[in-house]
């Protein structure tokens, strides 16, 4: 389309096309009924029928097993990590946790504002967050383990899940959810902003084991409670009706794409054309050790900042845009979701090359 650039964000982050076209032609009217997705009720047939396909569609796409539930909530990967000690942390009890950069420490830090108690069983800040923790030990009494699966920031990601044996594990997919397949019967609890890889922002998706999802306690916040949203199929107040139903498109997008095996094999497709340029010289330094690199986010620096900028500048010349690295770290970042496509990256890629060329 006419003006479209190449979007490397990372979050609020790249939609399909196909997606965002549908949505275009309905906006003004849904499917000829007079009114947009925006505008009607949440206990409407036609919304009620939207947010039904949406759960049909995230149990076909993501293989949820019988016995979880899916929950429609809001205020980001950010209330969840007050809401998951809230509904499932007991006065006398510790939950473990593994801190592996930003979030999860955020993550961390809202559990123990809560007066929680939290056992922070590995971290890898001593590398200032470049690798994924392979050795630790699980208390056999926790409540839960909390990871975070991928790091938008420092550019890691886990390969593999830690086995946990009856310490349910938990986790915050917000920025890799559905870029491979993965097993959620292996999962407690899974929670992800849309933002990233799934949708817009403002929708927050909880797939919860439902014996986990009976704990919630009567005097927490009702916002926050799984048992209260969930018993009321998400609809215990006014959901975010339009996410809904973008994030419902987007699902329908991957199925009809060939599902998530079909993306992570793309998404490992996109992540090794970059991380091949960063393999074979000096120009281009990789930030992450290699055995903990991301799909989602790919970090890295070039010989000076002035050099950084001079990229930044020039790519956006170019229609690329979201590649300034996270202020906290500086250097570049390349957010390439699922949305992304294949010819992005390579239009990425053969800029790397010139611009390495013309400075290096």
């Amino acid at each position: 389309m006419k003006n479209r650039v190449y979007n490397f964000n990372a979050g609020p982050a790249a939609l399909p096309l196909a997606v965002l076209e549908e949505v275009r032609d309905d906006l003004i009217s849904y499917k000829g009924e007079g009114l947009s997705v925006m505008e009607m009720s949440h206990r409407s047939k036609t919304f009620d029928s939207i947010i039904k396909e949406a759960e049909e569609l995230a149990k076909e796409v993501y293989a949820i097993p019988s016995g979880y539930r899916m929950i429609f909530m809001q205020g980001g990967a950010t209330l969840q990590f007050a809401a998951l000690p809230l509904n499932l942390l007991g006065e006398n009890q510790s939950a473990d946790y593994i801190n592996t950069g930003s979030w999860a420490k955020k993550a961390i830090q809202e559990a123990e504002k809560l007066g929680k108690n939290i056992d922070v069983i590995a971290s890898s800040e001593d590398q200032n967050f470049n690798y994924i923790p392979a050795s630790f030990s699980i208390n056999s009494d926790a409540a839960y383990l909390h990871i975070t699966s991928n790091n938008t920031i420092f550019g890691t990601q886990w390969a593999s899940y830690p086995e946990t044996g009856s310490v349910p594990l938990m986790c915050d997919m917000s920025s890799d959810i559905g870029c491979r397949p993965f097993d959620m019967s292996n999962f407690g609890i899974i929670y992800a902003g849309a933002q990233k890889n799934m949708g817009p922002s403002g929708v927050t998706f909880v797939i919860i084991r439902e014996d986990l999802m009976e704990k919630s306690p009567a005097d927490i916040p009702t916002m926050t409670s799984y048992k209260i949203i969930g018993g009321k199929e998400s609809l215990y107040n006014t959901p975010p009706t339009f996410g809904i139903y973008i994030l419902k498109l987007v699902l329908k997008w991957v199925k009809d794409g060939g599902g998530l095996s079909k993306l992570g094999e793309t998404n490992q497709t996109k992540a090794n054309l970059i991380y091949n340029i960063l393999d074979a010289g000096d120009f281009y330094k990789g930030t992450v050790e290699k055995d903990s690199r991301s799909i989602m986010n790919v970090t890295f620096r070039l010989p000076s900042e002035d050099l950084e900028k001079t990229f930044i500048a020039k790519a956006t010349e170019e229609g690329m845009i979201g590649l300034k690295g996270h202020r906290s770290v500086g250097g570049i970042r390349a957010s390439i979701y699922n949305a992304v496509s294949l010819e992005a990256v390579k239009v990425l890629t053969d800029f790397m090359n010139e611009f390495e060329k013309t400075n290096g």
